[in-house]
């Protein structure tokens, strides 16, 4: 069994003296684990950090196998090392990966906007792609927030909350007495423009509510990755 395919690496781990199994989000073969021989030594250290763009060649005697990866760099982001803000946005998108998708699953459609999302960590405005890219991920998982027009009403303007219950949106006069115990919506989430700091703070709250309520039992009742918490920190932190 074998293949080649397009990845981002996720993970790293030692496996045994010498080795590493590293986990990739690929093109076309969703989430994959394997062994990396020779993955310890000093040589593939820049190699194998996280965000890393990979060409990766797959072999197993079984398709069920764990496998063996030969790796090529295709795409260093080492340059984030120097960004705080940037690096703390790569890792808790890694981490929400590694947890939220099932292993060798291919999400086609998320793969192209994640390596978009990758290719703008450090450039201006990606916080407000990174919390557009959490909502594409909710959607993936079946998830996916209805932001379109009010629950109650049907309307499509003046939309101010999500209901928690319902991912729905609600427009702030159908909300009345109700309002208290809704999520506020962000003005200009659905767009593609940057967000404020407010309105950033607002989404991330928002997409961090129903992640952490879907991946509860993928996660056993635990919090969201600690690489998520971390980036919401600083992003809260003053400039």
């Amino acid at each position: 069994m074998d293949w080649r395919d397009e990845g981002i690496l996720l993970s790293t781990r030692p496996h045994g003296e010498t080795s590493a199994i590293i986990e990739v989000l690929t093109a076309a073969h969703g989430r994959h684990a394997g062994v990396v021989r020779g993955g310890a030594s000093r040589r593939m250290a820049a190699t194998l950090q996280p965000g890393t763009g990979l060409t990766l060649d797959w072999r197993a005697r079984l398709d069920d196998h764990l496998g063996a990866f030969t790796v090529e760099p295709l795409k260093s982001r080492a340059h984030l090392l120097s960004d705080r803000l940037a690096l703390a946005g790569l890792l808790s998108a890694c981490a929400l990966l590694r947890v939220a998708l099932p292993e060798r699953e291919p999400h086609p459609a998320l793969w192209g906007v994640t390596l978009a999302l990758f290719d703008r960590f450090g450039d201006p405005g990606w916080t407000s792609a990174y919390l557009r890219w959490e909502l594409r991920l909710l959607e993936e998982l079946g998830f996916g927030l209805d932001l379109g027009s009010c629950a109650v009403t049907g309307a499509t303007d003046g939309l101010a909350y999500v209901s928690p219950k319902t991912g729905r949106a609600v427009t702030a006069q159908a909300a009345g007495d109700w309002a208290d115990r809704l999520l506020p919506l962000p003005v200009g989430l659905q767009g593609d423009g940057a967000l404020g700091p407010a309105a950033l703070s607002d989404g991330l709250r928002l997409t961090g509510f129903f992640l952490d309520r879907g991946l509860r039992p993928v996660l056993h009742d635990k919090p969201l990755p600690e690489a998520r918490a971390r980036l919401l920190d600083l992003i809260a932190q003053p400039a």
